[in-house]
C-alpha cells in the first residue's frame, strides 16, 4: 500500500480472484479485481478505483506498491499516482480524483474463448501513455533468429504452442494439437513485487522488469485433493532450442520513465545473458538481460541524487536455479550506464537501503538464505573506504 497523507488516502493495490486462471464461476469484469484502489484512510470509504485487466485470467495481479510523484504535465502540477503492473504498463492518474494523467482506451481483445464456460472481457483498458516497458504479446518474429539453425528449432518448439498478442484466450491442452498458450509477459513477468523506484526531484520512475513467458493451459484437476474448479492451471515449458531462450532479448531490463512527459528516457539491459553460450559464442552478442534467477522479485532499486543502486544474481556453475553470489551495482541516473560494481560470494535479495553515519554513507542489503539454504540470512553493509570519503 502506499499513502497520501495530506490527502488522508491510501492506496490499495489487488490480486487476481480465485481460480486465477480460470474464469467461468466468476463471470463478469470481476471489478474489484486487479485493480488500483483509493480508499479514505478515516472512514474506510472508496474514494476512486480503476481496475487494470478485466475478467483476468492470466495471474495479471498488481503486485507492487503505487508510487506517489509530483509532475509537471504541459505545464500543470498533478499529484500523481503511478502504478506498474505485470501487463508491463504504467498506469498514472491524479491521485485526489483519479482520473487518468494521459487517455487510456478500451481496445478489443480476442475474446473468443473455446473453454467450457469461460466468457471473457471484450476489451482491455491501454494505457497510450508511457509506452509498455516490456514486450507485450508474442508471434514468430520474436522467436531468436541467431542463426538459421536455431531460428528453425525455435519454429518447431513453438509450434507446440498458441502465440498471440497479450490477453490471449487460454485453452485446455491438447486442443488444436497445442500443449498450451505463451502468454507474454508471463505471470512472472513485468514489473512484479518490488515494483518502481522514484525520484521525487526530477519526476523519473525507474521500473526493473522481464518479459519472461508463461506457457499455459488448463487441465482438470486431481479430484482427489479437493478442488471443486473445474479446470486449473497446467504450467507449459517455454524454452528455447539447446537451453536458450525461444524469444528474443532483452529479458531483463531496467527503464528510466519521465513522467512529465510520459516517455522512457532510457533502457538498459540486466546481465549478460545468454550470449557466452557455444552456439552463439561466436556472434559477440551484446547483454541481453539475463534470464535466470534474479527475478524482480529478489529486489529492486535504490534512487540516490547520482546513482541508480541495484543488484543482480550469479548462477551457480552445479545448479543455474541457485545463485553462487551477486554484483552490487550502481548505474548512472541519467544514462543507465554501470559505473561501478562490486561481486559477492553472497545472493541478494529484498531492496537495498542507504543511510548515513557520521559522515559516511553505507548502503545496506538482505542476502543469503532464500533459494540457497547452505548460506544463512544476513544483512551485508558496503562502503567506501575511509580513506576515499571526500577525496
Amino acid at each position: 500500500m502506499s499513502a497520501d497523507h495530506e490527502l488522508g488516502y491510501v492506496y490499495l493495490p489487488t490480486s487476481t480472484p480465485s481460480n486465477d486462471y480460470y474464469g467461468a464461476d466468476r463471470p463478469g469484469d470481476n471489478l474489484f479485481a486487479e485493480s488500483l484502489v483509493c480508499v479514505d484512510a478515516e472512514t474506510g470509504e472508496r474514494v476512486w478505483h480503476f481496475q487494470t485487466v478485466r475478467h483476468g485470467i492470466w495471474d495479471y495481479d498488481i503486485a507492487s506498491a503505487p508510487n506517489l510523484l509530483d509532475i509537471v504535465v504541459d505545464g500543470k502540477l498533478i499529484k500523481a499516482v503511478a502504478q506498474v503492473s505485470k501487463t508491463g504498463f504504467t498506469y498514472v492518474f491524479d491521485r485526489a480524483t483519479g482520473e487518468p494523467v494521459w487517455p487510456i482506451e478500451d481496445r478489443p481483445v480476442n475474446h473468443e474463448s473455446t473453454v467450457p464456460g469461460e466468457k471473457l472481457a471484450e476489451t482491455q483498458p491501454f494505457p497510450t501513455r508511457p509506452p509498455a516497458f516490456v514486450r507485450q504479446g508474442v508471434s514468430e518474429d520474436d522467436l531468436i533468429d541467431w542463426t538459421p539453425e536455431l531460428r528453425e528449432e525455435a519454429l518447431e518448439i513453438a509450434g507446440r504452442l498458441v502465440l498471440a498478442p497479450m490477453f490471449p484466450p487460454l485453452i485446455v491442452r491438447g486442443e488444436g494439437g497445442k500443449e498450451g498458450v505463451m502468454v507474454v509477459p508471463g505471470a512472472a513477468g513485468g514489473a512484479n513485487h518490488p515494483g518502481a523506484s522514484v525520484d521525487p526531484m526530477t519526476g523519473v520512475l525507474f521500473v526493473e522488469s522481464q518479459h519472461r513467458p508463461t506457457g499455459m493451459s488448463l487441465i482438470e484437476p486431481d479430484r482427489a485433493r479437493g478442488p471443486d474448479w473445474r479446470y486449473v492451471i497446467a504450467y507449459v515449458d517455454t524454452a528455447g532450442p539447446r537451453g536458450l531462450p525461444l524469444t528474443k532479448p532483452p529479458y531483463r531490463t531496467i527503464t528510466a520513465i519521465d513522467l512529465n512527459r510520459g516517455e522512457h528516457l532510457w533502457r538498459v539491459p540486466v546481465g549478460p545473458g545468454p550470449r557466452d553460450h557455444p552456439a552463439i559464442a561466436h556472434l559477440n552478442l551484446p547483454d541481453m538481460g539475463t534470464t535466470y534467477i534474479g527475478m524482480p522479485a529478489d529486489g529492486g532499486l535504490l534512487v540516490t541524487r547520482t546513482l541508480l543502486i541495484g543488484f543482480l544474481a550469479l548462477p551457480d556453475a552445479d545448479n543455474p536455479r541457485t545463485s553462487s553470489g551477486g554484483l552490487l551495482r550502481a548505474y548512472d541516473k541519467a544514462t543507465g550506464e554501470v559505473v561501478a560494481e562490486v561481486e559477492t560470494d553472497v545472493w541478494f535479495h529484498g531492496p537495498p537501503m542507504t543511510y548515513m553515519h557520521e559522515g559516511r554513507q553505507y548502503i545496506v542489503i538482505a542476502g543469503g538464505g532464500a533459494r540457497n539454504r547452505r548460506i544463512p540470512d544476513e544483512l551485508i553493509a558496503f562502503a567506501l573506504p575511509e580513506s576515499e570519503i571526500g577525496g
